[in-house]
């Protein structure tokens, strides 16, 4: 307990799935966390949760691919906790259509705002308050920069994914001078509302377990534990890294 003790986390996509997984560890190891989602019923579901354990979570509703909100998410959360040290991109919505289906204006640019976008403005956001005491960026990328999966049409994805993943080194690079530290996690399959549609289908299941080494889907604990690692004080020599948490499947 207590690996984030005195910092100060913004989390995006509190409302489910990975981002709910590591805004709950980050409260439980001490972090003060200010989340995001553009779901208000369901941060508050996640707000809920964090109130009935006693621990520090306050969050605003709002539109990642909006400049000015995105803006306002973190002057409020350093005027809440009197700073930022950790910022996580977990918020993403993508289109998963095969090439052919994919409208240019409403799945390909939506899809581009929603899994880019969002991450390029928050961390440019974010950077005047992390370059006061440094801090870490953590970013998703995805196994899908590196792989195809049977039954997932990932076009889209696969581009954004390998887009985070470059411009992330690029942000490190940048942030050296400031102990700005950015790394990224590529997950494999982990089963959240947003997967349960791959996970529940009987035909592909068997695939997608073979697929993995460990023989399972991931869950978001399991990536909430390598973000943990990213932001904390273990990791302060770690920076322009990728850490494929993906039960072995991007080897296989």
């Amino acid at each position: 307990m207590d690996r984030l003790k005195n910092k100060v986390a913004v989390v995006t996509g509190i409302g489910a799935g990975i981002g709910q997984g590591i805004a709950l560890m980050f409260a439980r190891e001490g972090a003060k966390v200010f989340g995001n989602d553009i779901n208000g019923k369901a941060a508050e579901a996640t707000m809920q949760q964090a109130k009935n354990e006693g621990l520090v979570m306050e969050y605003l509703q709002g539109d990642l691919t909006d400049e000015a909100q995105v803006e306002t998410l973190m002057a409020k959360a350093n005027e809440t906790f009197g700073k930022i040290d950790i910022l996580v991109n977990a918020a993403a919505f993508c289109d998963f259509k095969p090439i052919e289906e994919l409208d240019y204006e409403t799945s390909w640019k939506r899809s581009i705002k929603g899994e880019l976008d969002i991450v390029f403005l928050a961390c440019q956001k974010a950077w005047p308050y992390l370059k006061i005491n440094g801090g870490s960026i953590i970013n998703f990328s995805s196994a899908n920069r590196r792989q195809v999966l049977k039954g997932s049409p990932a076009l889209v994805h696969c581009a954004t994914k390998g887009g985070v993943y470059s411009m992330s080194i690029q942000m490190a690079c940048e942030g050296g001078l400031f102990q700005i530290r950015v790394n990224t996690i590529s997950p494999g399959l982990v089963h959240t509302a947003a997967t349960n549609h791959l996970v529940e289908d009987l035909e592909i299941l068997p695939f997608l377990k073979e697929k993995h080494m460990l023989g399972r889907i991931g869950k978001p604990e399991d990536i909430a534990y390598a973000a943990l690692f990213l932001a904390s004080d273990e990791s302060t020599w770690v920076t322009g890294a990728d850490f494929p948490i993906d039960g072995g499947a991007s080897k296989w």
